[in-house]
């Protein structure tokens, strides 16, 4: 059978149903089973034992679960996998050697410590991480997050010295770079270090689901925002001009007035190396990506150029003719660990937090992706617990943060990498490298490395096209994108985030504090009710209004569905009831006066003059007076003929509303006592209020919270509208079988002298004002 039914067939089906009307009672009555009382200490005593009972065979499940690699390794099968996992973790490691060296000038730190920050993190991934094709390393966002941090604690003018000449005895500034550079190298492995102890414990204290809270819309918008300052720092180098160090809010447009200040002064071999090489590097992309089905394996296409570049730049001389910025030096091994500077931690710990969270958020969502795609689960606990261990780990050896890039990432899955092994092989091929092609690269330029940097970018920069897309899909979305890209630009890395994921959280509540209210009507010969405004063959019931709110209620927007409601029925029930009670208290007053008589004609006649009117209107503390008498006025009036007053009371041509709860999934105190006030409301007015479609949570809500204390009754809920619908159809037609009370009107008498009252039965007693349909019972109290 076909997945889905041709529409000819599928307009053809029909059911047919004939059931009892259920209120919520009645069903749970007949169809719910009590759940026996649970004993708390019981219950309590039992989740203790399970959690810290130890078996064998839990502690095996545990240490697998916390050490991934025995759960798969013994598995893994080294004569079908282990050529795959081969050519992808050289592939990708060749692009990973010069990816390391390019983003170490984006975290502002020598560059070979960008190969160390390559090599040391996939080390203790390899064993504790879930995912099978990730490639950790260095990310262009993260690293320039870290370099933000590492400028604002170790900037250059803390590293001025003073230089004075012999021959002239002039005094010359200039930069201490080589302390400046071990200052900042502490600087990113001590924050690289903090950022481990929080993903560690965050991990530990189960907190993966914090991912939620970092909606696509706002990584993708801070990323594309991120992308932008990223650019702007790497075309400094491309130009080779001198610019001061910024980091806080509006960095990146100081760094363009430097750059245009002094445009002038730029350095035309770094220029024409740099823009060859983005032209050549993203060229060659494009042809990876778009001829990945034939290129087995892609074109290492950074690692060609700057082996080329280089050696130009070697055979040339181009740092001492053209005064080109080059890398000079390369490391070719290791360094001893360090120590991490704790007295830093409580003025890098708000970014370490953001870094730390950002960084696991970019690795799990490009893991998930791929765990779909191979259908298998990562751990995203695991993940913190993993990326923790790894960033202390590469900490104690000056790398900075680690986490995941998509280029490497995607060269890595589309090579054949299978396993976590592409990812250590990975890692010694960058290793190797370094001590192969080290000093190969000392001579190239700096602007070839920024140049790969911005074509690694292209991507994110690509990202803008979510905009259209967006704005047509769901407005907030977009709003929540295009403000978190700005205030990254404005307000730099941390604050930008932060704002964002404020300015996300902020529309979530304007979402729910302003949700939408729908009257319904119902689709004819069938059980379905629509949105009036939307459906065109949709029909609503005389006298019924049927509303629907599509949210939980609670006291932020509890006055938001009473507005709702007000603006549905079109008009007031508080307003109308007071009108009622002036226009009852003046009537009181007429008839007293012998001005009119009461018959049985149902029509008022004569209305009074304006005069008479305002005079009554003007004198307020008699209609105070008599509303706190607890008296009834012993007449009913027809509220929707003319009355024998000018005081203009609102004709009601609704007798019930159906407020349909199928949307709401929660209530508060605030809102379960707003609906007491509003079926009081309505109720005073002979308008009746049921609910439909209340979740068993909801009606439970309703019980704990004493609404059906008063004189509400619990058999005023339904199951579903049609329901509600069919019982308040069967009332009133049986109400209007039966015989209703006598209407009676006033009618003005300008020669009476006494009030005549003419009724069909002359035993009955009067009948006070009733609230139902057009007559109704009103209380002055």
């Amino acid at each position: 059978m076909s997945g889905q039914m041709d529409m000819p067939t599928y307009r053809n089906c029909q059911y047919l149903l004939a059931r009892p009307i259920y209120t919520q009672p009645t069903f749970e009555k007949q169809n719910m089973e009590k759940a026996p009382k649970k004993n708390t200490r019981k219950v309590f005593q039992k989740r203790l034992r399970k959690t810290f009972s130890c078996t064998s065979a839990k502690a095996v499940h545990m240490v697998k679960k916390y050490i991934p690699l025995l759960d798969w390794l013994p598995k893994y099968s080294w004569k079908s996998l282990f050529v795959h996992d081969l050519v992808s973790g050289v592939s990708t490691g060749l692009v990973g050697t010069l990816q390391g060296l390019a983003f170490a000038l984006l975290a502002e730190v020598p560059v070979g410590y960008g190969i160390y920050s390559s090599f040391f993190p996939i080390l203790t991934y390899f064993f504790l991480g879930t995912s099978k094709h990730i490639s950790v390393g260095p990310f262009p966002v993260i690293s320039l997050m870290v370099g933000s941090v590492v400028l604002s604690m170790a900037p250059d003018k803390n590293f001025i010295v003073y230089n004075t000449t012999n021959i002239n005895e002039t005094t010359e500034m200039i930069i201490d770079t080589e302390a400046r550079d071990a200052a900042r190298v502490l600087v990113s492995g001590t924050l690289s270090f903090l950022i481990g102890i929080i993903q560690l414990v965050l991990g530990a204290l189960q907190f993966g689901f914090i991912i939620r809270y970092l909606a696509e819309p706002l990584v993708r918008g801070f990323t594309t925002g991120a992308a932008f300052q990223a650019f702007i720092s790497q075309v400094k180098l491309i130009l080779n001009v001198p610019t001061n160090t910024y980091s806080g809010v509006l960095s990146t447009f100081y760094t363009m007035s430097d750059i245009f200040s002094n445009i002038s002064k730029t350095n035309v071999a770094d220029l024409l190396a740099g823009l060859l090489a983005i032209f050549v590097c993203v060229a060659v992309k494009e042809i990876n990506e778009r001829y990945k089905h034939v290129l087995r394996i892609p074109i290492p296409i950074e690692i060609i150029v700057s082996l080329i570049a280089a050696w130009i730049s070697y055979g040339a001389d181009l740092e001492n003719k053209y005064n080109a910025g080059t890398v000079k030096n390369i490391p070719s091994g290791f360094i001893p660990p360090m120590t991490p500077d704790v007295s830093m931690f409580p003025q890098i710990i708000g970014s370490a937090i953001s870094i730390g969270i950002v960084a696991y958020a970019v690795a799990v969502s490009l893991g998930k992706v791929f765990a779909t795609k191979y259908n298998y689960v990562i751990d995203g606990n695991q993940e913190f617990v993993a990326f923790g261990i790894s960033n202390i780990f590469s900490g104690v050896f000056s790398c900075f943060c680690a986490t995941t890039a998509l280029s490497r990432t995607a060269i890595q899955e589309s090579t054949g990498g299978k396993t976590q092994i592409a990812g250590l092989i990975s890692a010694a091929t960058v290793i190797i490298t370094m001590f192969v092609l080290g000093q190969f690269l000392q001579p190239l330029q700096k602007s070839v490395l920024a140049a790969i940097v911005i074509s690694n970018l292209k991507g994110m920069f690509w990202q803008a096209l979510d905009i259209p897309r967006l704005w047509k899909q769901n407005k907030w979305d977009a709003a929540i994108w295009i403000f978190a890209c700005f205030s990254t630009i404005i307000l730099d890395l941390d604050l930008g985030l932060l704002s964002g994921l404020l300015f996300g959280l902020f529309t979530v509540i304007l979402r729910i504090q302003f949700p939408s209210c729908h009257s319904l009507g119902n689709v004819p010969g069938t059980e379905i009710y629509r949105d009036l405004k939307k459906y065109k063959n949709v029909v609503e019931q005389e006298g019924i209004k049927i509303i629907r709110f599509s949210s939980g209620i609670f006291y932020g927007n509890v006055d938001s569905f009473k507005n709702g409601i007000t603006s549905i029925v079109e008009f007031d029930p508080v307003n109308v009831f007071n009108k009622r009670v002036k226009a009852q208290l003046k009537i009181s007053e007429l008839i007293k006066q012998g001005q009119l008589r009461v018959t049985k004609n149902g029509i008022m006649t004569n209305k009074i003059t304006e005069d008479e009117q305002s005079e009554f209107e003007e004198d307020s503390q008699q209609y105070e007076n008599l509303q706190n008498k607890n008296e009834e006025m012993e007449f009913q009036v027809d509220w929707n003929s003319d009355l024998p007053v000018l005081n203009t009371v609102p004709k009601i041509f609704i007798h019930s509303i159906i407020l349909d709860f199928g949307h709401v999934n929660f209530l508060d105190v605030v809102a379960v006592t707003s609906l007491k006030m509003i079926l009081k409301d309505f109720r005073r007015i002979a308008v009746d209020v049921y609910f439909a479609g209340c979740d068993d949570d909801i009606f439970e809500k309703l019980e704990m919270c004493g609404f059906f204390e008063d004189n509400n009754k619990s058999d005023i809920c339904f199951l579903s509208v049609h329901e509600a619908v069919i019982y308040i159809l069967n009332q009133r037609e049986l109400c209007s079988g039966q015989n209703p009370l006598n209407k009676v009107a006033v009618v003005k008498n300008d020669h009476a002298s006494s009030l005549e009252m003419d009724l069909q039965d002359e035993d009955k007693s009067l009948t006070s004002i009733r609230t139902s349909g057009s007559s109704g019972r009103l209380s002055l109290h």
